[in-house]
Protein backbone atom coordinates (compact mmCIF):
# COMPACT_ATOMS: atom_id res chain seq x y z
CA UNK A 1 0.00 0.00 0.00
CA UNK A 2 2.57 2.27 0.79
CA UNK A 3 4.74 1.53 -2.22
CA UNK A 4 1.30 2.02 -4.17
CA UNK A 5 0.45 5.73 -2.65
CA UNK A 6 3.96 6.62 -3.10
CA UNK A 7 4.05 5.90 -6.84
CA UNK A 8 0.94 7.65 -7.32
CA UNK A 9 2.10 10.68 -5.18
CA UNK A 10 5.33 10.80 -7.46
CA UNK A 11 3.38 10.71 -10.14
CA UNK A 12 1.34 13.91 -9.28
CA UNK A 13 4.31 15.82 -8.82
CA UNK A 14 5.59 18.31 -11.53
CA UNK A 15 8.58 18.07 -13.26
CA UNK A 16 8.14 14.40 -11.29
CA UNK A 17 11.00 11.67 -12.83
CA UNK A 18 8.29 9.27 -13.69
CA UNK A 19 6.32 12.06 -15.72
CA UNK A 20 9.37 13.18 -17.70
CA UNK A 21 10.35 9.48 -18.19
CA UNK A 22 6.97 9.28 -20.09
CA UNK A 23 8.98 11.40 -22.99
CA UNK A 24 11.23 9.82 -25.02
CA UNK A 25 14.50 11.20 -25.08
CA UNK A 26 14.35 11.62 -29.06
CA UNK A 27 11.17 13.74 -29.01
CA UNK A 28 12.54 16.03 -25.95
CA UNK A 29 15.36 16.58 -27.62
CA UNK A 30 13.42 17.26 -31.37
CA UNK A 31 11.56 19.88 -29.04
CA UNK A 32 14.91 21.49 -28.13
CA UNK A 33 15.83 22.21 -31.47
CA UNK A 34 12.83 23.25 -32.81
CA UNK A 35 12.27 25.77 -29.67
CA UNK A 36 15.74 27.11 -30.24
CA UNK A 37 14.86 29.01 -33.93
CA UNK A 38 12.28 30.62 -32.06
CA UNK A 39 14.59 32.30 -29.51
CA UNK A 40 16.75 33.57 -31.93
CA UNK A 41 14.32 34.59 -34.60
CA UNK A 42 12.82 36.31 -31.01
CA UNK A 43 15.99 38.31 -30.19
CA UNK A 44 16.12 39.80 -33.94
CA UNK A 45 12.81 40.95 -33.84
CA UNK A 46 13.14 42.51 -30.38
CA UNK A 47 16.78 43.84 -32.28
CA UNK A 48 15.00 44.94 -35.31
CA UNK A 49 12.49 47.01 -32.94
CA UNK A 50 15.03 48.50 -30.88
CA UNK A 51 17.17 50.00 -34.29
CA UNK A 52 13.64 50.91 -35.41
CA UNK A 53 12.71 52.81 -32.40
CA UNK A 54 16.07 54.54 -32.41
CA UNK A 55 15.88 55.59 -35.80
CA UNK A 56 12.53 57.17 -35.54
CA UNK A 57 13.57 59.28 -32.30
CA UNK A 58 16.75 60.01 -34.46
CA UNK A 59 14.75 61.50 -37.39
CA UNK A 60 12.40 62.72 -34.80
CA UNK A 61 14.98 64.58 -33.23
CA UNK A 62 16.78 65.76 -36.69
CA UNK A 63 13.11 66.99 -37.58
CA UNK A 64 12.92 69.05 -34.40
CA UNK A 65 16.05 70.86 -35.12
CA UNK A 66 14.92 71.49 -38.66
CA UNK A 67 12.04 72.87 -37.20
CA UNK A 68 13.90 75.14 -34.81
CA UNK A 69 16.65 76.40 -37.81
CA UNK A 70 13.51 77.26 -40.33
CA UNK A 71 14.59 74.07 -43.03
CA UNK A 72 13.25 71.47 -45.33
CA UNK A 73 11.94 68.69 -43.29
CA UNK A 74 11.00 70.37 -40.51
CA UNK A 75 8.74 68.80 -37.63
CA UNK A 76 4.99 69.62 -37.51
CA UNK A 77 5.30 71.56 -34.74
CA UNK A 78 2.14 73.28 -32.66
CA UNK A 79 3.56 75.61 -29.55
CA UNK A 80 3.72 79.03 -30.74
CA UNK A 81 7.03 80.52 -29.87
CA UNK A 82 8.81 77.43 -31.71
CA UNK A 83 6.88 78.72 -34.88
CA UNK A 84 7.93 82.14 -34.12
CA UNK A 85 11.80 80.93 -34.23
CA UNK A 86 11.10 78.82 -36.96
CA UNK A 87 9.74 81.48 -38.81
CA UNK A 88 13.17 83.74 -38.40
CA UNK A 89 14.94 80.95 -40.13
CA UNK A 90 17.94 80.72 -37.26
CA UNK A 91 20.29 78.90 -39.80
CA UNK A 92 20.47 81.91 -41.87
CA UNK A 93 21.60 84.33 -39.05
CA UNK A 94 25.23 82.47 -39.02
CA UNK A 95 26.39 84.26 -42.04
CA UNK A 96 25.37 87.87 -40.99
CA UNK A 97 26.85 87.40 -37.50
CA UNK A 98 29.93 86.43 -39.07
CA UNK A 99 29.89 89.42 -41.45
CA UNK A 100 29.92 91.47 -38.03
CA UNK A 101 33.27 89.49 -36.91
CA UNK A 102 34.50 90.28 -40.19
CA UNK A 103 33.77 93.94 -39.92
CA UNK A 104 35.54 94.50 -36.30
CA UNK A 105 38.81 92.82 -37.54
CA UNK A 106 38.52 94.95 -40.48
CA UNK A 107 38.86 98.02 -38.09
CA UNK A 108 42.14 97.44 -36.82
CA UNK A 109 40.85 98.51 -33.28
CA UNK A 110 39.01 95.26 -31.91
CA UNK A 111 40.65 93.85 -28.97
CA UNK A 112 39.49 90.04 -28.82
CA UNK A 113 40.21 89.77 -25.43
CA UNK A 114 38.68 92.67 -23.97
CA UNK A 115 35.32 91.95 -22.53
CA UNK A 116 33.86 95.17 -22.97
CA UNK A 117 34.90 94.71 -26.82
CA UNK A 118 33.34 91.39 -26.60
CA UNK A 119 29.84 92.32 -24.89
CA UNK A 120 29.87 95.11 -28.12
CA UNK A 121 30.38 92.89 -30.67
CA UNK A 122 27.61 89.81 -29.36
CA UNK A 123 25.36 92.31 -28.82
CA UNK A 124 25.98 93.89 -32.73
CA UNK A 125 25.69 89.98 -33.38
CA UNK A 126 22.44 89.86 -31.81
CA UNK A 127 21.05 92.92 -33.71
CA UNK A 128 22.28 91.62 -36.95
CA UNK A 129 21.19 88.22 -36.70
CA UNK A 130 18.00 87.19 -34.58
CA UNK A 131 16.56 90.74 -34.92
CA UNK A 132 16.88 92.51 -38.38
CA UNK A 133 17.67 89.22 -39.75
CA UNK A 134 14.52 88.07 -38.23
CA UNK A 135 12.76 90.73 -39.18
CA UNK A 136 13.92 89.93 -42.81
CA UNK A 137 13.30 86.59 -42.70
CA UNK A 138 9.52 87.08 -41.33
CA UNK A 139 8.57 89.55 -43.61
CA UNK A 140 9.93 87.90 -46.79
CA UNK A 141 7.86 84.45 -45.79
CA UNK A 142 4.53 86.62 -45.63
CA UNK A 143 5.03 88.19 -48.70
CA UNK A 144 6.50 85.04 -49.69
CA UNK A 145 3.04 82.59 -48.70
CA UNK A 146 1.84 81.82 -52.19
CA UNK A 147 4.97 80.87 -53.20
CA UNK A 148 5.97 78.73 -50.03
CA UNK A 149 2.43 77.08 -50.67
CA UNK A 150 4.29 75.39 -53.32
CA UNK A 151 7.69 75.45 -52.62
CA UNK A 152 7.92 74.38 -48.99
CA UNK A 153 4.03 73.87 -47.52
CA UNK A 154 5.09 73.01 -43.90
CA UNK A 155 6.44 76.66 -43.43
CA UNK A 156 4.29 77.85 -40.43
CA UNK A 157 2.55 80.63 -42.51
CA UNK A 158 1.46 78.47 -45.59
CA UNK A 159 0.18 76.03 -43.28
CA UNK A 160 -1.36 77.95 -40.96
CA UNK A 161 0.41 77.36 -37.95
CA UNK A 162 0.59 81.29 -36.86
CA UNK A 163 -2.31 83.80 -37.69
CA UNK A 164 -1.86 86.90 -39.47
CA UNK A 165 -1.37 89.40 -36.63
CA UNK A 166 0.80 86.50 -35.22
CA UNK A 167 3.19 87.45 -38.21
CA UNK A 168 2.36 91.47 -38.30
CA UNK A 169 2.88 91.97 -34.41
CA UNK A 170 6.48 89.86 -34.77
CA UNK A 171 7.47 91.56 -37.49
CA UNK A 172 7.26 94.90 -35.73
CA UNK A 173 8.42 93.97 -32.44
CA UNK A 174 11.83 92.51 -34.58
CA UNK A 175 12.04 95.57 -36.63
CA UNK A 176 11.93 97.73 -33.28
CA UNK A 177 14.54 95.75 -31.30
CA UNK A 178 17.04 96.10 -33.78
CA UNK A 179 16.83 99.99 -34.31
CA UNK A 180 16.71 100.32 -30.66
CA UNK A 181 19.55 97.57 -30.64
CA UNK A 182 21.84 100.14 -32.86
CA UNK A 183 21.32 103.13 -30.92
CA UNK A 184 22.47 101.38 -27.82
CA UNK A 185 25.48 100.78 -29.63
CA UNK A 186 25.81 103.80 -30.92
CA UNK A 187 25.41 105.82 -27.07
CA UNK A 188 27.97 102.78 -26.27
CA UNK A 189 30.73 103.57 -28.92
CA UNK A 190 29.67 107.02 -28.32
CA UNK A 191 29.43 108.12 -32.16
CA UNK A 192 28.23 111.40 -32.80
CA UNK A 193 26.37 110.61 -35.86
CA UNK A 194 23.90 107.40 -35.29
CA UNK A 195 25.73 105.55 -38.09
CA UNK A 196 24.35 102.25 -36.59
CA UNK A 197 21.17 103.38 -36.17
CA UNK A 198 21.30 104.56 -40.14
CA UNK A 199 22.34 100.87 -41.23
CA UNK A 200 19.82 99.00 -39.53
CA UNK A 201 17.50 101.26 -40.99
CA UNK A 202 19.15 101.06 -44.47
CA UNK A 203 19.12 97.48 -44.03
CA UNK A 204 15.59 96.88 -43.07
CA UNK A 205 14.13 99.30 -45.63
CA UNK A 206 16.16 96.90 -48.45
CA UNK A 207 14.88 94.05 -46.63
CA UNK A 208 11.43 95.04 -46.97
CA UNK A 209 11.42 96.47 -50.74
CA UNK A 210 13.21 93.29 -51.36
CA UNK A 211 9.98 91.45 -50.57
CA UNK A 212 7.13 93.23 -50.90
CA UNK A 213 5.03 94.93 -53.77
CA UNK A 214 4.98 97.27 -55.47
CA UNK A 215 9.00 96.86 -55.88
CA UNK A 216 9.74 93.01 -54.77
CA UNK A 217 13.59 93.39 -56.06
CA UNK A 218 13.50 89.43 -55.68
CA UNK A 219 11.25 88.97 -58.83
CA UNK A 220 13.81 90.81 -61.06
CA UNK A 221 16.78 88.56 -60.82
CA UNK A 222 19.97 90.13 -60.75
CA UNK A 223 18.62 93.15 -58.86
CA UNK A 224 16.87 90.88 -56.14
CA UNK A 225 20.53 88.20 -55.60
CA UNK A 226 22.44 91.38 -55.39
CA UNK A 227 20.49 93.01 -52.59
CA UNK A 228 20.01 89.52 -51.43
CA UNK A 229 23.90 89.14 -51.27
CA UNK A 230 25.00 92.63 -50.14
CA UNK A 231 22.45 92.58 -47.32
CA UNK A 232 24.49 88.85 -46.10
CA UNK A 233 28.16 90.24 -46.76
CA UNK A 234 27.81 94.46 -46.73
CA UNK A 235 25.78 95.55 -44.36
CA UNK A 236 27.16 93.18 -41.15
CA UNK A 237 30.54 94.13 -42.14
CA UNK A 238 29.61 97.68 -42.05
CA UNK A 239 27.99 97.41 -38.90
CA UNK A 240 31.40 95.69 -36.98
CA UNK A 241 33.42 98.23 -38.64
CA UNK A 242 31.38 101.25 -37.79
CA UNK A 243 31.24 99.79 -34.15
CA UNK A 244 34.99 99.54 -33.52
CA UNK A 245 36.55 102.18 -36.27
CA UNK A 246 36.20 104.65 -39.05
CA UNK A 247 34.07 102.75 -42.65
CA UNK A 248 35.96 104.19 -44.96
CA UNK A 249 34.80 104.90 -48.26
CA UNK A 250 37.73 101.86 -49.45
CA UNK A 251 36.48 99.61 -47.38
CA UNK A 252 33.02 99.91 -48.50
CA UNK A 253 33.62 99.79 -52.03
CA UNK A 254 35.79 96.62 -51.87
CA UNK A 255 32.38 95.15 -49.64
CA UNK A 256 30.23 96.16 -52.26
CA UNK A 257 31.94 95.12 -54.97
CA UNK A 258 32.50 91.21 -52.67
CA UNK A 259 28.85 91.51 -52.70
CA UNK A 260 28.74 89.96 -55.66
CA UNK A 261 30.10 86.97 -54.70
CA UNK A 262 26.92 86.97 -51.98
CA UNK A 263 24.76 87.17 -55.95
CA UNK A 264 26.24 84.06 -56.05
CA UNK A 265 25.32 82.53 -53.45
CA UNK A 266 21.94 83.91 -53.78
CA UNK A 267 21.41 82.35 -57.07
CA UNK A 268 21.80 78.87 -55.60
CA UNK A 269 19.47 79.34 -53.27
CA UNK A 270 16.92 79.84 -56.18
CA UNK A 271 17.63 76.38 -57.88
CA UNK A 272 15.61 75.02 -55.20
CA UNK A 273 12.50 77.46 -55.89
CA UNK A 274 12.24 77.18 -59.89
CA UNK A 275 8.57 75.36 -60.00
CA UNK A 276 7.13 77.48 -57.29
CA UNK A 277 8.88 80.99 -59.08
CA UNK A 278 7.72 79.94 -62.30
CA UNK A 279 4.29 79.73 -61.57
CA UNK A 280 4.29 83.04 -59.77
CA UNK A 281 5.94 84.60 -62.45
CA UNK A 282 9.18 85.67 -60.66
CA UNK A 283 12.09 86.14 -63.08
CA UNK A 284 14.75 84.62 -61.16
CA UNK A 285 18.23 83.72 -63.09
CA UNK A 286 17.48 80.28 -62.68
CA UNK A 287 14.16 80.78 -64.69
CA UNK A 288 15.37 83.70 -66.69
CA UNK A 289 17.91 82.75 -68.30
CA UNK A 290 18.12 78.56 -67.29
CA UNK A 291 19.77 76.05 -65.24
CA UNK A 292 22.78 75.63 -67.21
CA UNK A 293 23.75 79.55 -67.81
CA UNK A 294 22.63 80.19 -64.33
CA UNK A 295 24.59 77.32 -62.77
CA UNK A 296 27.57 78.90 -64.72
CA UNK A 297 26.70 82.71 -63.97
CA UNK A 298 26.82 82.03 -60.44
CA UNK A 299 30.08 79.86 -60.58
CA UNK A 300 31.55 83.19 -61.97
CA UNK A 301 30.19 85.66 -59.76
CA UNK A 302 31.93 83.71 -56.42
CA UNK A 303 34.96 82.81 -58.13
CA UNK A 304 36.20 86.03 -60.03
CA UNK A 305 34.58 87.88 -56.99
CA UNK A 306 37.31 86.19 -54.76
CA UNK A 307 39.93 86.14 -56.97
CA UNK A 308 39.77 90.36 -57.65
CA UNK A 309 39.78 90.55 -53.82
CA UNK A 310 42.90 88.44 -53.40
CA UNK A 311 44.61 90.13 -55.97
CA UNK A 312 43.56 93.21 -54.53
CA UNK A 313 45.49 92.71 -51.31
CA UNK A 314 48.62 91.85 -53.06
CA UNK A 315 49.08 94.23 -55.29
CA UNK A 316 46.71 97.55 -53.83
CA UNK A 317 47.53 96.08 -50.12
CA UNK A 318 51.09 94.64 -50.46
CA UNK A 319 49.17 92.12 -47.96
CA UNK A 320 50.91 88.72 -49.89
CA UNK A 321 50.48 86.28 -46.86
CA UNK A 322 47.03 87.04 -46.66
CA UNK A 323 45.90 86.88 -50.18
CA UNK A 324 47.98 83.62 -50.36
CA UNK A 325 45.44 82.15 -47.75
CA UNK A 326 42.79 83.68 -49.54
CA UNK A 327 43.85 82.08 -52.46
CA UNK A 328 44.45 78.72 -50.63
CA UNK A 329 40.72 78.66 -49.62
CA UNK A 330 39.43 79.87 -52.96
CA UNK A 331 40.85 76.25 -54.96
CA UNK A 332 38.48 74.15 -52.54
CA UNK A 333 35.40 75.92 -53.70
CA UNK A 334 36.44 75.54 -57.42
CA UNK A 335 36.84 71.65 -56.18
CA UNK A 336 33.29 71.69 -54.86
CA UNK A 337 31.89 73.73 -57.56
CA UNK A 338 32.64 71.14 -60.10
CA UNK A 339 31.90 68.00 -57.94
CA UNK A 340 28.60 69.11 -56.63
CA UNK A 341 27.21 71.95 -58.14
CA UNK A 342 28.03 72.12 -61.98
CA UNK A 343 27.02 68.61 -62.80
CA UNK A 344 23.82 69.17 -61.10
CA UNK A 345 22.61 72.30 -59.00
CA UNK A 346 19.19 71.35 -58.39
CA UNK A 347 20.13 67.95 -56.54
CA UNK A 348 23.23 68.97 -54.91
CA UNK A 349 22.48 72.62 -53.98
CA UNK A 350 22.56 71.87 -49.84
CA UNK A 351 25.58 69.41 -50.81
CA UNK A 352 27.29 72.15 -52.22
CA UNK A 353 27.02 74.60 -49.89
CA UNK A 354 27.80 72.78 -46.94
CA UNK A 355 30.94 71.74 -48.40
CA UNK A 356 32.35 74.74 -49.87
CA UNK A 357 30.56 78.09 -48.29
CA UNK A 358 32.77 77.27 -45.15
CA UNK A 359 36.13 78.40 -47.23
CA UNK A 360 34.05 81.43 -48.75
CA UNK A 361 33.10 82.74 -44.94
CA UNK A 362 36.97 81.85 -43.72
CA UNK A 363 38.35 84.11 -47.06
CA UNK A 364 35.81 86.82 -45.76
CA UNK A 365 37.63 87.01 -42.33
CA UNK A 366 41.12 86.99 -43.53
CA UNK A 367 39.89 89.92 -46.00
CA UNK A 368 39.04 91.33 -42.74
CA UNK A 369 42.28 90.24 -41.01
CA UNK A 370 44.15 91.75 -43.71
CA UNK A 371 42.51 95.21 -43.80
CA UNK A 372 42.45 95.52 -40.05
CA UNK A 373 46.31 95.12 -40.29
CA UNK A 374 46.75 98.00 -42.62
CA UNK A 375 44.51 99.84 -40.57
CA UNK A 376 46.51 99.33 -37.36
CA UNK A 377 49.62 99.95 -39.00
CA UNK A 378 48.53 103.25 -40.26
CA UNK A 379 46.23 104.21 -36.71
CA UNK A 380 42.97 104.53 -38.48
Amino acid sequence: MHNMLGSKMRSRLPGASVKQSAVPFSARASAQRTRQPFTACSRSKVATRIFAKQATDEKSADSSARQMLGMKGAADETNIWKIRVQLTKPVTWIPLIWGVGCGAAASGHYVWNDPTDIAKLLTCMVMSGPFLTGYTQTINDWYDREIDAINEPYRPIPSGKISEGEVVSQILLLLLAGISTAYLLDTWAGHEQPTLVILAIFGSFISYIYSAPPLKLKQWGWAGNYALGSSYIALPWWAGQALFGELSPDVMVLTVLYSIAGLGIAIVNDFKSIEGDRAMGLQSLPVAFGVDTAKWICVASIDVTQLGVAGYLAAGLQQYTYAAVLLGLILPQMFFQYKFFIPDPIANDVKYQASAQPFLVFGLLTTGLAIGHVNSLAGL
